[in-house]
């Protein structure tokens, strides 16, 4: 059976790959589904990948919940360069570095980022200035200045670290920019700061576990590729 718009539809866990935008995955996702309205609980770059979680037809009235769960996320990070753009999409400048950081080094400055402190966005991201997105001001060189804003880290593990690569988990609450963990570690260390790669690996109670690649969806889409309303609000509930 496929989903209709008389369905109250359900959840699709998707593993976004590099490439598509979040709204294109929806797209790609909303025309498999026959039209049906779809929309994401929590926007991927482009050069990131993992979870993202959609919901279709009635679902989509709680994405809310879901933007609010915390994140995971596993990323690589080059401590030799550093774009405009905290990832590869810009064009790197190579730092001179004269003694690389050890890991222990490192490990100890990704302490600095763990616990509850005022973040600066990337100038390119979505965040909208007088109407304006960010990164559409900062693409024409016009000045963005971008508040700093509250996140929370719970934990930060360097997972391997050959220089100059770092790679990092991380376990954070909404809003966290993994760029902006990417350049402020290269202040910290005094040496380059680049996302070489994004991935979420969490949304909440949702991982890539849970999760189809965005080629797999089927098409058309069946009712029983998606997660039902009380399966899902059954995750999102407190652990007792």
């Amino acid at each position: 059976m496929t989903v209709s718009q008389e369905q109250p539809a359900g959840f699709l866990i998707l593993d976004k790959p590099v490439g598509p935008s979040s709204m294109r995955a929806v797209a790609v996702v909303r025309r498999r589904a026959g039209g049906l309205k779809t929309g994401h609980g929590g926007t991927l770059d482009p050069l990131a990948s993992g979870v993202l979680v959609l919901g279709l037809g009635k679902a989509t009235k709680l994405l809310e919940q879901i933007v609010a769960t915390d994140k995971g996320y596993l990323t690589e990070i080059d401590l030799s360069i550093r774009t405009a753009t905290d990832d590869l999409e810009g064009e790197p400048e190579v730092i001179e570095v004269a003694t690389p950081p050890d890991a222990e080094a490192v490990a100890e400055a990704l302490t600095h980022f763990v616990g509850a402190f005022q973040q600066q966005p990337p100038i390119f991201s979505a965040i909208k200035v007088g109407g304006r997105r960010a990164y559409a001001m900062a693409r024409k060189n016009q000045p963005v200045e971008l508040p700093m804003r509250p996140v929370r880290v719970d934990s930060m593990e360097l997972r391997d670290y050959q220089w100059p690569i770092a790679t990092v988990a991380i376990a954070c609450g909404k809003g966290f920019y993994v760029r902006s963990l990417a350049r402020d570690l290269g202040e910290v260390l005094e040496t380059g700061g680049c996302c070489r790669s994004i991935r979420r690996t969490a949304v909440g109670p949702f991982t890539l576990e849970d999760s189809i690649a965005l080629d797999d969806v089927p098409d058309p889409l069946p009712v029983s590729a998606l997660m039902t309303v009380p399966d899902a609000l059954d995750r999102l509930k407190p652990a007792s």
